[in-house]
């Protein structure tokens, strides 16, 4: 069983910008495939960005692409959402999202586990 604990959300302006992080507990050895999801009032969930830790490849949704970047600290077996030039748009409940073994399906990854999510807010 894996615990994921997000952190970070916030209310924002338009243009800014907020780090979230995903720690993971109990930590074990072995590759896992990390993700990020969104999910806004009225709207399905929606992967955002995908990084698998044993390759550090990533996959990123092209509505992001370019603002939101993911990042790995296995020593803090935490996982960061890097996200730049907020929009309107972005608002949503962010979640953390893992799963044992490679993102084989890149962004079509079906993970296992999730964190509870932290709330993302940008005004215009």
């Amino acid at each position: 069983q894996l615990e994921l604990v997000e952190s970070g959300g916030g209310s924002v302006q338009a243009g800014g910008s907020l780090r979230l992080s995903c720690q993971a507990s109990p930590y074990s050895y072995g590759t896992k495939c990390m993700g990020w999801f969104r999910q806004a009032p009225g709207k399905e969930r929606e992967v955002v960005v995908v990084v698998a830790t044993g390759t550090g490849t990533t996959y990123t949704a092209a509505s992001v692409s370019g603002r939101f970047t993911i990042s790995q600290d296995n020593s803090k077996h935490t996982t960061y959402l890097q996200m730049n030039v907020l929009k309107p748009d972005d608002t949503a409940m962010y979640y953390c999202a893992a799963r044992y073994g490679g993102c084989s399906d890149g962004l079509r990854t079906a993970f296992s586990y999730w964190g509870q999510g932290t709330q993302v807010t940008v005004s215009s």
